[in-house]
Parts: C-alpha cells; structure tokens; sequence
C-alpha cells in the first residue's frame, strides 16, 4: 500500500508562487508516473502536470511556462513549483502515483491553494 503526504498549499497573493511537497512511502515497487492534479468547487478534478519514472514531463495548458514539477527519486517527493498564481488556480490540489499500468491511481490527501486576487 502506497502513502502520499502533500505540504505547501495555502494562501498567497495573486503573481505570488508556493511550491507544493509530495512524500511518498509504502510499498512502491516501479513507477508509470507521480503528478498533480486539482479540483476546484463544482468542478471535476483535472491533471495539471505529472512526471514519469524516466523524468518526462506533462502539463496541461493553462500552467505551461508557469508550473514546473519535479522528482527526487531518492526521497520519492515528487514537488510541484507555482510562479504567477493567479484566482484561477485556486483549488484543492492532490498528489497521484501510479505504479503500473494495471493498478489504480493512488492518492494524497489533498491541500489547499488559494490565490486572492
């Protein structure tokens, strides 16, 4: 069983940054990929970025140029680093890892980002 631990999230300024933690522990024998996803009120959770295990890199649109993800493979934390926050993104943001193709998603806790304007 995997355990994925967020920190970072909180309150900041819009144009402000905060760059979120991801720890995982347990059992975790191969990687497809760790990433980030979020969901704001009434809204479906959406992938912003992920990284997979050879350290390719996926972001969605909106955060491009803006967001970075990264990995430490020797502490298995994946970080997710936030530069222009703006209202937008605002949302309770959520860590994922997939370790093979045929297992499910597991998932963190969540933590909240709140960008006022």
């Amino acid at each position: 069983q995997v355990q994925l631990v967020e920190s970072g999230g909180g309150l900041v300024q819009a144009g402000g940054s905060l760059r979120l933690s991801c720890a995982a522990s347990g059992s975790i024998q191969s990687l497809v990929f760790m990433g980030w996803y979020r969901q704001a009120p009434g809204k479906q959770r959406e992938l912003v970025a992920r990284i997979n295990g050879g350290g390719g890199e996926w972001y969605r649109e909106s955060v491009k140029g803006r967001f970075t993800i990264s990995k430490d493979n020797a502490k298995n934390t994946v970080y997710l680093q936030m530069n222009s926050l703006n209202a937008e993104d605002t949302a309770k943001y959520y860590c994922a890892l997939k370790q093979t193709e045929s297992l499910p998603l597991s998932w963190g806790q969540g933590t909240q980002v709140t960008v006022s304007s």
